[in-house]
């Protein structure tokens, strides 16, 4: 490829740099950072209000994070013109490698504010709380659980989040009946929504004697997490709490004492569990957090009459109902059914590469052409 060849990408990133701006509203992002740091510069803000303090920090961290990335990236493309037009001058063709590595990089990084404009939901930029649990196909089902379980965490790796497990129950004879854990970085929620749903996986069952293919099924469920909720209260008399042994791994403590805290709300029926903290009384304290998140995300969904929309339809881990099948045998294949991506790289995938996936989701959720 001549140099000259290389003046319609150059122009291309450019163009696409400035759509970014305008969808990630950079006047707007400059403005909100002042008023932000101003509001910060307070010095008795941390001692009248630290839940306030705490929150302006997140917003300025964001801010400054979105304007970073834009910022560096006028920077990268406007090395990139002047490189092409420094080779263009002197007629030095030996400038094209690397300003070719140069649109490459641009490239990657323009994909990644593409994506961001995706998220548009009111918990998108939020930490997510994350439950699997087996369905149907008995010990398999199980241990795909725990497959599953596996995989979140090393795509959260992957993205640099954090994960803290708060209870695990531990299958029959294999894996894990069920998980509860939360995914802490911006739009975990917004990415993880993508795998909400059944999950099928199709195998030979390595708990089969005869080798026989084995088809098993898991659940995920998420919701947003909040540290803090300051517009839901909630009676005593609604709930009931339930203590009981740790099953899980979790530490010296675990199958010693009943530390383990299970609440139920029972005017919503919603059940939480916490089991890896390190006393009852932290349990209790973590439980009762993501209760008070979840019901402050049922609340939402009930004002905005948009229930299916925010929680999705809750079906069956069974036949049918599957958003994602992962087929290990006779082929290698994970398809999602939404979307019709699939990929051969199943190992990969499973490992936490499935950010391809997700990126597929969130382009099908703006313009669904088939229905879920």
């Amino acid at each position: 490829m001549a140099l000259t060849e290389l003046r319609d990408p150059v122009a291309s990133s450019r163009a696409r740099l400035i759509e970014a701006q305008g969808y990630l509203a950079l006047d707007h992002l400059r403005s909100e950072k002042d008023r932000l740091e101003a509001e910060m510069s307070d010095p008795e803000l941390w001692t009248t209000d630290p839940s306030k303090a705490r929150k302006l920090g997140g917003e300025l961290a964001a801010v400054n994070d979105d304007l970073g990335a834009l910022e560096s990236l006028d920077e990268k493309v406007s090395d990139a013109e002047t490189l092409l037009e420094m080779g263009l001058d002197a007629g030095e063709e030996s400038l094209e490698p690397e300003l070719k590595e140069m649109l490459t990089e641009i490239g990657k990084r323009l994909e990644a504010l593409e994506i961001q404009s995706l998220f548009s939901g009111p918990y998108d930029t939020a930490d997510a709380v994350c439950e699997i649990h087996s369905g149907a196909g008995g010990v398999d089902a199980q241990d795909w659980a725990e497959m599953m379980l596996r995989m979140y965490i090393r795509w959260a790796e992957r993205r640099g989040f954090s994960v803290e497990i708060d209870e695990v129950t531990e299958g029959n004879e294999a894996g894990i009946s069920s998980a509860t854990f939360i995914v802490k970085g911006r739009y975990a929620y917004g990415l993880l929504a993508a795998e909400r749903g059944i999950h099928r996986l199709v195998r030979i069952s390595p708990f089969d004697q005869q080798a026989r293919r084995q088809t098993s099924f898991a659940a995920f469920t998420l919701s947003p997490f909040m540290e803090e909720v300051a517009d839901v209260t909630v009676e005593e008399k609604d709930l009931r709490i339930d203590t009981y042994r740790s099953t899980g791994a979790g530490g010296q403590h675990i199958n010693t004492t009943d530390s383990a805290v299970r609440i139920t709300h029972l005017p919503t029926g919603i059940v939480v569990t916490c089991q890896n903290q390190r006393s009852q009384i932290q349990n209790r304290e973590r439980a009762m957090q993501v209760l008070l998140s979840k019901l402050a995300d049922l609340a939402v969904q009930q004002r905005l009459d948009q229930v299916s929309a925010i929680s999705g339809p809750q079906k069956d881990a069974a036949w049918g109902n599957q958003i994602r099948s992962y087929v290990l045998a006779p082929y290698q294949m994970v398809k999602d059914l939404r979307t019709n991506f699939e990929t051969a790289k199943v190992d990969d995938v499973l490992d936490g590469d499935i950010e391809p996936l997700m990126e597929s989701w969130l382009q099908w959720r703006r313009n669904p052409t088939t229905e879920e």
